[in-house]
């Protein structure tokens, strides 16, 4: 009996895997929609990319001027005492 139970407990397993991979299988995007959806991301746009590249210079610029000064801007924000 606990022979049984133990192959039928496997069978369940690997059915259970079998059904969750056909489901992985139907609802994972084809190779053209992944090549359709990277084509269409902001980065593969120069002039988006551009702009990425300036922000985050001026992101940077302005980290670095903080980092240099000694100047606290949670004193400026909070209130006066």
């Amino acid at each position: 009996m606990s022979g049984m139970r133990t192959m039928l407990s496997f069978a369940v397993l690997v059915g259970g895997l079998g059904v969750g991979y056909g489901m992985w299988s139907a609802i994972s995007p084809g190779e053209e929609r992944r090549r359709e959806k990277i084509k269409n991301l902001p980065e593969s746009n120069p002039l988006r990319m551009e702009e990425t590249r300036r922000r985050n210079t001026l992101v940077m610029q302005a980290l670095k001027e903080a980092a240099e000064t000694s100047d606290s801007i949670a004193k400026e924000l909070g209130p006066s005492k």
